[in-house]
């Protein structure tokens, strides 16, 4: 099935009322699987990229059509997940050129701030602190991939690809924070 070839015929199946749920390719699994925590974390982490995009003003343009391209990678690599390990791969799949795209972004928005010198609080203009909501979601995905990962090996590009993701979100909202004029703040370890 191609992207966008879905048939969503209604919202409730009754199929999932005994704890399980469908794969593409026809398996069944228990909802509280590795996999489908996996997926289920990169669906929650595109519900903060819409909060994300809703919180960016029109001077970061930039990073609102980043932002968009993410949502769609997400739908890429949920795909991937969401198939039976005995299904064939989806026609589309997260790729090294995907994790290229990341590590250009990564780079072009860590550009874009003054170097760190400390950690930093989470903390700042409304688009910063958003990113880095999302940024937290990404990082608890990557676990969740990486505890399905040891059961089920997954291909590196995936693996590669949610590591650069919420490093891109970090560098997304230093870079919001300084374009924004709002400077960060170091942890004070002395309270």
């Amino acid at each position: 099935m191609a992207p966008g070839d879905e048939n969503i015929p209604r919202l409730y199946t009754r199929t999932g009322d005994r704890g399980t749920t469908g794969l593409s390719g026809g398996a069944r699994v228990d909802k509280d699987s590795a996999r489908i925590r996996a997926y289920g974390t990169f669906d929650e982490l595109g519900a903060h990229l819409g909060f994300v995009e809703n919180e960016l003003p029109e001077s970061l343009g930039d990073a609102r059509s980043v932002v968009r391209r993410l949502e769609h990678e997400l739908f890429i690599a949920q795909s991937e997940l969401a198939r039976s390990p005995t299904a064939s791969p989806p026609a589309t799949r997260i790729e090294v050129r995907h994790v290229e795209r990341l590590e250009h972004d990564i780079d072009r928005f860590d550009a874009a701030h003054p170097p760190l010198t400390s950690f930093v609080l989470c903390r700042g203009s409304r688009p910063a602190v958003a990113f880095h909501l999302a940024r937290t979601v990404a990082r608890r995905a990557e676990r969740e991939l990486w505890a399905l990962h040891r059961t089920e090996p997954q291909r590196a590009e995936l693996l590669q690809w949610s590591n650069r993701l919420s490093d891109l979100l970090f560098a997304m909202a230093l870079a919001a924070n300084h374009a924004l004029g709002v400077p960060e703040v170091a942890p004070d370890y002395s309270t």
